[in-house]
Formats: C-alpha cells, sequence, structure tokens
C-alpha cells in the first residue's frame, strides 16, 4: 500500500508517536540528506514477529542463521563489544547499561516513506487512520540529572597525553580515545528527547530505537558500511570543526579543517585501514576510494568524510562482509587491534553499543548500517542514562583540545537533555 503524504513532518511524527506505543520499534531518519546510496528518506519497523539478543562468542553465526530464517527487513544494532568474538579481545570496564552486543528483530510492520509517499509493508491488517488519528503527546516536566563524568578534564588531558607516548614509542598510529558521560537515577521522556535532539542536530543516519525499556538515540552523521548490489560502500569520519557564527567565518573553518594538518593525518590512516578491511570481502582490484577528505557540514559541526567502495566476492555473505570490517576504522584506530587493546586499558567504562552500528537488511540482499555517535542510550529500568564521546589521538593531537573536541560533540544531547554544562 503507497499513500501520497501532504504534511510530511507531522506524519513522521504521527507515525513515530504510534510507533512507540510498541514493546519495540526502530526508526531511522536520512533528515533530507542528499546521499546517492539511500533507499529511502525514513523507515519505521514496528513490532517484534521474531527477535535476536545474543552476547559475543559466537553471535555473527547466530546473526546468519536468523537471516537466513528471516531473509525479508530486520533491524536492529551490532555492539562494539564484538570485537571480542572477531579478535582476541576482551571488555573488562563497567558496564551499567546492559544492553545485549546484539540485537535484531523482524517487524511487523514496515513503513517506508520516500518522495512524499508512504509505503506500507506488511502481512497484517493495517490502515493508515491508525497513524493519521494520533493526536500529538506534550512533552511532560522531567526531574533535573545529576550528569557526570567517568573523566575530569585534567584527568582526560593525563591519559590522552600518556596515549600519546604510545604513538611516539611506535605502539599505535592513531586511536579513538572515548568517554562516558552518565546519569543514575534519570528519568526521561525519551519519545520527546529524541525529537528535541533531532531537531536540534538532524543528521543522515539519525535513529530511535527502542525494545523492552531500553533504549537508543541517535543523531548520528556517519555510515559505517552498506551494501548496494555487489558493492560495498563505507564512509568514515575523521576530522571535526565547530560552525562558524557567519557565513564567511563558516567557510574559513571549512578550508582551515580541509587543510590541517593533524586531521588529513588521521582520516588518511583510518581510510587505509578500511581500505584494508574491505579488502576481506573484495574482489581483487575492485577497492577504491570515490571521495577523499570530503567536508561535509551539518548543524553543528563540520565533518572531514571519505567514502570507500569495492566490489564483493560472490562467495562473501552479508555477515561476513560486515565481521570483516567490524569493528568501524573510524572508532578503533591502526594498528586495529592494537589500539583496541590500548583503549580498553585507558577508557574507564564499556563502549557497549556505543562505537557499533544500527541499521537494516532489507529482502533484496541491501543493508545499510550507521557508526553509533552521538548517541544517547538509556535503560529505564534501571534509570541509567549513558552517552559517549571521543576523539582521535595522534602524534600531533594537543590534548586539551581534544578534549574540547568531545564537548562540541557531546553539545548537542546536552542541549537536548536541557544541560548547559557538565
Amino acid at each position: 500500500m503507497i499513500t501520497p503524504i501532504t504534511d510530511i513532518k507531522l506524519f513522521k511524527e504521527k507515525a513515530l508517536q504510534w510507533a512507540s506505543s510498541f514493546g519495540t520499534f526502530c526508526y531511522l531518519d536520512s533528515n533530507n540528506f542528499p546521499d546517492p546510496y539511500s533507499k529511502f528518506d525514513v523507515l519505521i519497523a514496528i513490532g517484534a514477529k521474531k527477535e535476536l539478543a545474543t552476547n559475543s562468542g559466537n553471535a555473527f553465526k547466530q546473526l546468519a542463521e536468523f537471516r537466513k530464517a528471516y531473509p525479508g527487513w530486520m533491524i536492529g544494532f551490532l555492539g562494539y563489544d564484538l570485537k571480542n568474538e572477531v579478535e582476541d579481545l576482551t571488555s573488562k570496564n563497567i558496564d551499567q547499561l546492559e544492553f545485549p552486543d546484539l540485537y535484531f528483530f523482524s517487524p511487523q510492520y514496515l513503513l517506508l516513506i520516500r518522495d512524499n509517499r508512504a509505503e506500507v509493508i506488511t502481512d497484517e491488517q493495517f490502515e493508515l487512520s491508525w497513524i493519521e488519528n494520533q493526536q500529538i503527546n506534550e512533552p511532560t516536566a522531567q526531574p533535573a540529572l545529576n550528569l557526570q563524568s567517568r573523566f575530569s578534564k585534567d584527568e582526560y588531558i593525563l591519559a590522552a597525553n600518556k596515549i600519546k607516548e604510545h604513538i611516539s614509542r611506535g605502539d599505535i598510529y592513531v586511536t579513538n580515545f572515548c568517554q562516558e558521560f552518565f546519569a543514575e537515577n534519570a528519568v526521561i521522556d525519551p519519545f520527546a528527547t529524541f525529537k528535541k535532539l533531532n531537531t536540534i542536530s538532524p543528521n543522515p543516519f539519525a535513529g530511535f530505537l527502542k525494545w523492552k525499556g531500553n533504549y537508543m538515540l541517535s543523531a548520528s552523521p556517519e555510515r559505517f558500511l552498506a551494501n548496494r548490489g555487489n558493492k560495498l560502500i563505507s564512509q568514515p569520519i575523521k576530522g571535526t570543526a565547530k560552525r562558524g557564527k557567519t557565513p564567511e567565518e563558516d567557510d574559513l573553518i571549512k578550508q582551515q579543517l580541509r587543510n590541517h594538518t593533524k586531521e588529513l593525518q588521521e582520516n588518511v590512516m583510518i581510510v587505509d585501514l578500511v581500505r584494508n578491511d574491505l579488502t576481506k570481502s573484495a574482489k581483487q582490484g575492485t577497492v577504491k576510494t570515490e571521495e577523499l577528505f570530503g567536508i561535509h557540514t551539518f548543524s553543528q559541526l563540520h565533518q572531514m568524510i571519505s567514502t570507500v567502495v569495492c566490489e564483493v566476492e560472490d562467495d562473501v555473505s552479508d555477515i561476513e562482509a560486515i565481521k570483516n570490517t567490524f569493528p568501524m576504522g573510524s572508532m578503533t584506530g591502526a594498528p586495529k587491534i592494537s589500539s583496541m587493546k590500548l583503549m580498553e586499558e585507558f577508557e574507564r567504562s564499556k563502549r557497549g553499543v556505543y562505537s557499533g552500528a544500527l541499521g537494516y537488511f532489507s529482502p533484496d540482499g541491501d543493508f545499510d548500517f550507521n557508526v553509533v555517535i552521538r548517541t544517547l542510550l538509556y535503560n529505564s529500568a534501571k534509570e541509567y542514562l549513558s552517552f559517549h564521546v571521543g576523539s582521535a589521538i595522534t602524534y600531533h593531537a594537543d590534548a586539551e583540545q581534544e578534549y574540547e573536541e568531545c564537548l562540541l560533540k557531546a553539545k548537542a544531547i546536552l542541549q537536548a537533555l536541557g544541560q548547559q554544562i557538565v
């Protein structure tokens, strides 16, 4: 069933509110960003006919079996700590969220919005009036949050400088050092908070996932990996700059980012890492960099994004292609394994879903997953709220500037939570 929609913004809001009444749903929104690889403007998967929740060990094998059993639309996430299954690694840091390392579901209803039309995909009875008759609820006042950090500014700077010592010794070249901000006894309205976050920071890989009282509210600007036909696409982000106050200042900042030695250095190192990861799935000689050092502008930030592609070998499955590149290089560092081992020592909390991926598999064999960054995670049963931010540490990195970059990346989430300072 395909239906023209006159007011897309209102329809999306009503559809999201209707979906949020279910125990499980996922909302993926491109926020109208132009993207040659996007298949839709909005995807809303509602209700779980079947689901898979598991932890690192043989999670990718279970996912492959689940995918074989349910070859239609499938939506879910991969947590960062699946690294322990891909490589000989461990995760021993504190984890208060207690999310699974992997969660996917086969939806009861699926809505695709594209070109001002809504397409409903379901085997069950469905009436569009269920959405159109929704009355938008007004957000209620929320108790104040006591937001804390695992690092003080001084502690972060000290740790970043110690990481630079490892770089000077040649242990690694670049890494992504992350810190957690969290609130205990936290009560929020996830629906209202996501709407606010997606208004403040509309990004091309935004997502809102709910299952069993757990929530993921994502304003991600980054694609981890997509498949289109026999083509894999990865678009790592490395390089960040604030927005200017005037168009002239904005242009100057973009030019400075485009010529910034440290930002160019970290971007090209991660591009090389991604190229290497893709060769595990690629037909020989097909790995290419379609765009290098592209400067892309978002509401909160300028980002340096590169695009790396390849043709997939015929005998490589979707799950294998994802596993061969997981976790994404932009969130690990280079060399990849050494960087992940080192960050396990320096970071003070388990990353969990952060630095993982949220996305979908479609019936035609395509898939698309974001990088879970700029994302708020919430366990409503435990009343525990969490988000991580990270920054790339290289030989040329200034530790204090990297700390400020973390706060810049946290800005939209802080605003959505009504927090001015941390």
